[in-house]
């Protein structure tokens, strides 16, 4: 049965989608969920019957907070970054990863990016994680192409083939400025923010110059590379119904009303 203070808190519930938090009596999370509707999953919580881990879980919950989404997608991704962040101890399943990937800008003097399945505490920055997995890695493909950074091994004393192909700064046979890998990092972080539509545009553009090329497979790529941004890059707009300090975020905000809109992306220190 929910005390007093619990009560007056599940009456607040909205019925929308996003993540909840629930707390143990030291303020420690103890259990991450998503939801659809928050109103009608947190307070069966507290309504219905429960036994074995739920039970347990429910008897140590003292508080809890809620994070609204836009979507049950941007739940579900905001769900498995919350879980790595805070390990909670009933979350044993979903502890050791997602089994999706994130695309990573690696913490190093010459830079590079890649795909990798497990975020660390290494300064890198993470993006996502991405449920489409094929999308995900063409994706990356294209951002190495239209912003390189390092893809070679770096100090080879000569130029490699991708400093040829103008997918990488030069790590390979030159010094690299850091101003210079740092401007193109600023238009990584803003594409996978979401901050697409220009880039879109020119594919659109060159797809339909294909077309009427009669260059059909051409263009086709040229569509499928929209498919893949477009199924990969999605703003993450997430709103908290509390102020508390949520570091495992890096946030390009932008106000809306009384809303906040955030592009979401991890940076592990």
């Amino acid at each position: 049965m929910a005390t007093e203070y619990l009560e007056h808190k599940l009456s607040l519930l909205p019925a929308r989608p996003g993540c909840y938090l629930m707390k143990d009596i030291n303020s420690k999370i103890i259990y991450v969920g998503k939801a659809k509707n928050l109103k009608n999953r947190v307070r069966s919580y507290f309504k219905s019957s429960h036994e074995g881990k739920t039970e347990r879980l429910v008897s140590e919950i003292r508080d809890f907070e809620t994070i609204i989404t836009s979507n049950d997608k941007e739940a579900f991704l905001l769900e498995i970054t919350l879980i790595q962040k805070h390990q909670p101890y009933y979350n044993i399943k979903l502890k050791r990863g997602t089994g999706y990937p994130y695309i990573k800008i690696t913490n190093e003097r010459d830079p590079k990016l890649e795909i990798t399945g497990q975020i660390k505490k290494d300064g890198a920055y993470y993006f996502g994680p991405y449920p489409n997995v094929w999308a995900a890695s063409n994706t990356l493909n294209f951002l190495q192409k239209v912003y390189p950074l390092r893809r070679c091994q770096g100090h080879m004393g000569r130029p490699c083939l991708y400093y040829h192909m103008g997918q990488c700064l030069g790590a390979c046979f030159q010094e690299v400025p850091e101003e210079k890998y740092n401007k193109q990092i600023e238009k990584i972080k803003k594409f996978l923010g979401g901050n697409v539509g220009e880039i879109k545009s020119q594919l659109e553009t060159r797809m339909e110059k294909a077309s009427d090329n009669l260059e059909f497979e051409r263009a086709g790529e040229l569509r499928d590379q929209i498919k893949y941004i477009e199924t990969t890059v999605e703003k993450q707009k997430i709103i908290s119904n509390d102020s508390t300090p949520r570091d495992i975020f890096n946030y390009y905000v932008e106000k809306a009303g009384s809303q906040f809109r955030y592009s979401l992306f991890v940076r592990q220190d």
